[in-house]
């Protein structure tokens, strides 16, 4: 009788008190347990109540679903750093993991581990507390208009079932699909080239590196066969051309000469570039030379057959073959084909990425965003603006402006406009109105019209650059976003950005920008500042790590050329996710 008032109370306190979820009760009765696990789930009064907030009444509006396309530094670093729980967050990707890509010319050689440069997309979500869902696919079509993202499955079809079509709605888009490599519809490159783009690409070279030392010790194989089998061409002297030259030069004199003597002295390692800047080429043919890497500069690769590759001169025209054993192809990035396809749709034709404005909106969608390789950004020009700039500055409506007045846009301007700032500093001078005031030469007027105006800003557009396609951008792009949309209500409230000189009040956020010197690379030498190309000598990584800035140098690459030319004494600076 006791037990039966009890459940009666508790049920009692269950409906009366719908938090209540859980009850467990204990109970021990002669020598046994007793277990009773109750779920009591909300009032139907409760559910009423949620249903009819869904249907239009006062309560929580349905969560906004942002769709996140790729994995990759930009898309891991956006959702990494998303921290409101206003949206439902649903990412789509070929690739189920997020790859520290700097260093995957280490992982072709084995100084670093495949599996210490991964980590699983899934595990990154389940840290978030947040409504994250992944789905490994591939996105092959983009419908701006339906708001809509078509997908198709790329597991292995030998699971059976084929592969699987489905489409995801959205609210907010965020591409994040990075690029390809670029093979400039160079003849055979596809077929007899290795890429170093992905974890798989570095794992292949690694095998192709193994089974060309093996193929040179059989037997029967003349000298000149042996000498191809074991010539490695690097075509593109960019980051990664450059570090897997270093990595793998250093691999076959610290390893393999171990462990094939009798083909070491055999061993070639050529790196063909077409674009060296002048500026640098003696410097970096000196450095290779002594490490006994063959730099060819000034030629472009026309043809790639299985066994030879054929080149030509820039300065002469003349047509070379040049046999090998293994091509490695890191001649920079191209856009991938759905992202083409999306920019045929949106009209962004004959361009090389997605443009989108200062905010990492695609120009010409609505709640769509890009970033990363995949994206460029647009930068206004001054000079387009420059009669609406003045308007603001005239409040008045005169035609004409004095410092004082043009001195309250001015943090706008340089905010809106960052080329402005650069060609500030270039000309060393504190600020625009220093500009002005040099313009006007020993004529110093109080009153500026128009055309004075677009004189002196005439030249400000000279400085305006294209961030590097680097995997720092993309990550401060990610997480720029990420910060935005965290923001969102509080900033459409309270805006926060700039001026709007072609509309009226401000800006919700203020326009992304790369951020401070550690978001970028720096490289120097000792006695020798080498700004122009990226990187000479050891690697010294620098990542955050909760509390503050971790630094990690990795004893077997001090004294490599991993990060670049030879064995200079460099350091990169490098700020992680």
């Amino acid at each position: 009788m006791r037990v039966s008032n009890f459940f009666e109370s508790a049920s009692r306190a269950f409906r009366d008190n719908p938090n209540l979820y859980k009850l467990i009760v204990v109970c021990t009765v002669s020598g046994g347990g007793l277990l009773g696990l109750s779920e009591i789930r909300r009032s139907s009064s409760s559910s009423s109540s949620s249903s009819s907030s869904s249907s239009g009444g006062s309560g929580t509006e349905a969560k906004k679903k942002v769709v996140v396309l790729g994995t990759g530094w930009a898309g891991t670093s956006f959702v990494k750093n998303l921290k409101s729980s206003s949206y439902e967050v649903e990412v789509v990707s070929p690739r189920n993991y997020f790859a520290f890509t700097p260093l995957l010319p280490s992982v072709t050689c084995g100084t670093v581990e495949a599996r210490s440069v991964v980590e699983p997309i899934r595990n990154i979500v389940s840290k978030k507390g947040m409504n994250i869902e992944f789905k490994e696919a591939e996105c092959y079509k983009i419908d701006t208009d339906k708001r809509k993202v078509y997908c198709i499955s790329n597991q292995n079809t030998n699971l059976g079932g084929g592969q699987q079509e489905f489409s995801v709605d959205y609210d907010y888009l965020v591409i994040a699909m990075g690029a390809r490599s670029n093979t400039f519809n160079t003849p055979g490159v596809v077929e007899n080239c290795h890429f170093l783009k992905e974890v798989e690409d570095a794992q292949r070279i690694r095998r192709t590196v193994i089974d060309c030392f093996e193929r040179a010790c059989l037997p029967n194989l003349s000298e000149e066969e042996k000498k191809r089998i074991l010539h490695f061409v690097v075509v593109g002297g960019g980051p990664t051309g450059v570090e897997f030259a270093a990595e793998l030069h250093d691999f076959v004199i610290e390893d393999l000469a171990r462990l094939y003597p009798n083909v070491k002295d055999l061993v070639k390692i050529t790196l063909l570039e077409a674009g060296f800047d002048k500026r640098i080429t003696a410097f970096a043919e000196e450095k290779f030379q002594r490490d006994g890497i063959h730099l060819k500069t000034g030629s472009m690769v026309v043809k790639v057959e299985d066994k030879h590759i054929s080149t030509k001169e820039r300065s002469t025209g003349v047509v070379s073959e040049i046999p090998y054993g293994m091509v490695v192809w890191s001649t920079g990035i191209g856009t991938r084909p759905v992202i083409m396809d999306f920019m045929k749709q949106i009209g962004q034709t004959n361009r090389r990425a997605l443009a989108t404005d200062e905010w990492l909106r695609v120009e010409g969608c609505k709640n769509v965003y890009a970033l990363g390789d995949c994206a460029t950004i647009n930068q206004r020009k001054v000079m387009e603006d420059i009669s609406v700039i003045f308007s603001k500055a005239d409040k008045n409506g005169s035609g004409t402006l004095n410092l004082r007045d043009f001195q309250e846009v001015v943090e706008d301007i340089c905010e809106r406009y960052p080329q402005v700032g650069l060609y500030l500093k270039k000309r060393q001078m504190r600020d625009i109105a220093q500009l002005l005031k040099s313009s006007q030469g020993e004529k110093q007027e109080t009153e500026l019209d128009i055309s004075f105006f677009k004189s002196a800003l005439s030249e400000v557009d000279s400085q305006m650059k294209n961030l590097p396609a680097t995997a720092q951008v993309a990550a401060q792009q990610g997480e720029y976003l990420a910060n935005c949309f965290n923001r969102m209500e509080e900033c459409e409230k309270n805006p926060e950005g700039p001026l709007r000189f072609r509309g009226t009040g401000r800006h919700r956020f203020r326009p992304f920008r790369g951020t401070s010197i550690l978001g970028s690379l720096l490289h120097w030498e000792v006695n020798k500042l080498q700004l122009n190309y990226p990187g000479i000598g050891f690697q010294l990584v620098i990542a955050p790590n909760g509390s503050g800035i971790q630094c990690m140098q990795a004893s077997k690459l001090a004294h490599k050329g991993a990060g670049g030319i030879g064995l200079g004494k460099a350091v990169h600076f490098w700020k992680g996710l």
